[in-house]
């Protein structure tokens, strides 16, 4: 097999605590994947064996730690719960992590037993409503209606002033503006 060495231009690091520039990492795995023998890649470069056989597992350095919006986690949930499986989601959505799929299933639905159980206390009273008038009965009905958009329009605001950045409440004890 005839290996193909592309010329790579590199400082030598400074001391061995000084982390491997991303460049030369690629360029590393490229070479041990043309043929060149590990050895001879760790003694050029100057890297562990262990190092190198980690880099090779995962195909070079490694994408920056990925940050994934709302909407990609509500949409890997929805394919969850529509039955896929955890590493058939991992592939369709290229996440790194089966146990980041795990975390956001675990958080989803403590969430959804909170506003269950939120929701079956308010609901939990209902054997008191066969006794109501009927006003009485639509005047329950109206509440818990009006909280549960409270709690969605607090959710809200919480998620827009996480994403821009922006307190968007008033502050409490805030002066009026003078005109």
């Amino acid at each position: 097999m005839e290996t193909k060495e592309t010329e790579f231009i590199f400082t030598e690091r400074a001391n061995a605590r000084q982390c491997f520039d991303k460049r030369l990492i690629r360029h590393i795995v490229d070479l041990a994947a043309q043929g060149v023998p590990r050895r001879d890649l760790i003694d050029r470069y100057g890297m562990s064996e262990g190092s190198l056989k980690k880099w090779i597992a995962n195909g070079g350095p490694g994408p920056d730690r990925r940050s994934y919006s709302m909407a990609e986690k509500h949409a890997v949930l929805r394919a969850f719960q529509g039955g896929m499986g955890i590493k058939e989601i991992q592939v369709a959505y290229g996440i790194s992590s089966p146990s980041l799929v795990q975390s956001w299933i675990r958080r989803f639905n403590e969430e959804n037993t909170e506003l269950c159980s939120s929701k079956g206390s308010e609901m939990g009273n209902k054997t008191t409503d066969q006794h109501d008038s009927p006003e009485v009965r639509a005047l329950k009905k109206a509440l818990e209606e009006a909280n549960l958009k409270v709690r969605a329009l607090d959710t809200l605001i919480d998620i827009a002033e996480q994403q821009l950045k922006i307190d968007i409440r008033k502050k409490s004890g805030a002066k009026r503006s003078s005109k």
